[in-house]
């Protein structure tokens, strides 16, 4: 059974239409297939899909990375990489299962392969936290991401959670901690790193796994600090505010790649991925061929630079100093002297006030 969002009311209406004809012995009496009507009304819905995908708000995006049909990280590990053995335990704890993590081959290139998985089906979705990682999920990924650095392997991340796990038990383990450490983890290796947004990106349960050389964004993926109801309950106290609230975040893969903050859209079929997972296949496959290529002639330090420059530059070019010279990031000799300087007039001046104070206490 196909699930609709509130917005597809008119394409439910009209593939329901499509089926009937499609199976006419399911009608009274027989009848034979008109082809010619059923090409009429395919076309129709490809052209309302069309429509309404090309007009889509931010919270309407915001449902379709949500959609329960879309194709988790399991089916992009499954169908994308060969001789996939997951791996489990972060060696402190337990096993996390709202992460999936293991090598396999992408052709015939060895990977470290890393996916926050939702689930499929209401049992799964509980067994998988619905993609809520706890802090031994952060460990285990830290675990097997160091591994990878080790032995020279490049590190492929598939997000899709809405958060990091904010139950009690996960804060007594230090979900702060394990989260702050992934970033710090993610940040010095010295191996190539992309993440896909394939669904939801939410908060620092996806920047954790996503502080990579390259972020690609599903077309109708989200990428945010907080959820939109989240945002909206805080900043207007009604959780009901959600699409001015996603509007103001800049949450979409547009709004990202414009600003930088994402390396690449990663198009979607007309509808969603989840109408065509075929095609969907195709594109990730394509990109991450590519992208992999673009480090292949980069050396460790090479790549470390990219990673550094790459976050050292966010917001650079919106703000309030439009230079992206890499060589500027960094303070510069005269700069620090003129700091050093300024620190010894404070140290004097805090010095003679001092003896100041003394001298009226005395007297």
């Amino acid at each position: 059974m196909k699930n609709y969002l509130n917005f597809e009311t008119e394409v439910k209406n009209l593939e329901n239409e499509l089926e009937k004809l499609k199976d006419p012995y399911n009608q009274e009496g027989l009848s034979e297939v008109d082809t010619k009507n059923i090409s009429k009304v395919q076309n129709d819905i490809d052209d309302k899909l069309k429509k309404i995908y090309a007009n889509l708000n931010p919270w309407q995006t915001t449902q379709v990375a949500r959609h329960e049909d879309r194709p988790k990280a399991k089916f992009f590990i499954d169908n994308l990489f060969d001789d996939f053995m997951p791996l489990s335990g972060d060696r402190f704890y337990g096993e996390d299962k709202s992460i999936i993590g293991g090598f396999g081959k992408f052709n015939n290139l060895s990977i470290l392969v890393l996916g926050q998985e939702k689930g499929d089906n209401l049992d799964s979705r509980i067994e998988r936290n619905f993609g809520m990682m706890r802090p031994e999920g952060y460990r285990k990924s830290i675990r097997l991401m160091k591994l990878a650095d080790k032995f020279n392997i490049p590190i492929i991340s598939f997000i899709d959670t809405p958060g990091a796990y904010p139950g009690v038990g996960a804060e007594e383990r230090g979900q702060a901690e394990a989260i702050a450490k992934s970033i710090e983890c993610c940040m010095e290796l010295s191996v190539p790193t992309i993440s896909i947004i394939i669904g939801e990106g939410g908060s620092g349960g996806a920047i954790a796994l996503a502080s990579s050389n390259k972020v690609l964004m599903f077309q109708n993926s989200i990428y945010s600090v907080i959820s939109p109801e989240g945002c909206a309950t805080i900043l207007w106290r009604d959780p009901k505010k959600t699409l001015e609230a996603s509007t103001a975040m800049k949450l979409s893969s547009e709004d990202l790649l414009s600003l930088k903050i994402i390396d690449e859209i990663i198009p979607e079929p007309i509808g969603g991925a989840h109408r065509d997972k075929d095609l969907i296949l195709d594109n990730v496959r394509d990109s991450i061929t590519k992208n992999l290529n673009f480090f292949s002639t980069m050396d460790k330090n090479e790549i470390i630079n990219h990673r550094k420059n790459k976050f050292l530059s966010i917001g650079r070019s919106k703000g309030f100093t439009k230079t992206t010279d890499s060589e500027k990031l960094s303070m510069e000799k005269g700069a620090l002297d003129m700091l050093i300087k300024n620190q010894k007039i404070i140290y004097l001046s805090g010095a003679i006030i001092l003896f100041l104070f003394l001298i009226v206490l005395l007297l």
